[in-house]
């Protein structure tokens, strides 16, 4: 099923993104010193960025690409179903997700930049419609 317009994420969560944003984990914060201000390929990230009832860690708008850093509870069994569920809504909604550990970034935030880069630029969709007012155009 194709969903044509990508929800913004649920305005009660806006004061835990914000919490969130003020206490990234170490591996999170090193990767956004590589994300922000347009460094990897122009792009411009949000840090926890609210799509539909997710917070996604790191999100492109423009290409509809997410970014996770998973910790050690993502390797539980509970926490892959929940995993699967939030995939399954965000591939709906057009997001496409990378996932990378605290380890990969912490040991190799050079290896991480050059895999996200040859992912994002061997896999992502043409474009996407104008994000206005919190949903994409068609």
């Amino acid at each position: 099923m194709s969903v044509s317009r990508t929800k913004r994420g649920y305005k009660v969560h806006l004061s835990l993104k914000r919490k969130m944003r003020s206490e990234m984990t170490p591996d999170e914060n090193k990767l956004w010193l590589k994300l922000h201000g347009h460094q990897f390929q122009n792009l411009k990230f949000r840090r926890q960025h609210g799509v539909g009832p997710y917070i996604l860690d790191f999100f492109c708008a423009e290409k509809r690409l997410a970014v996770e850093v998973d910790g050690d509870v993502h390797a539980l069994d509970i926490q892959k179903e929940r995993d699967r569920e939030r995939e399954n809504y965000l591939r709906e909604m057009g997001v496409m997700i990378i996932r990378y550990t605290n380890n990969d970034i912490f040991g190799n935030i050079d290896g991480v930049m050059e895999d996200l880069f040859r992912k994002a630029t061997a896999t992502l969709p043409p474009p996407a419609p104008p994000y206005k007012g919190g949903e994409w155009d068609k």
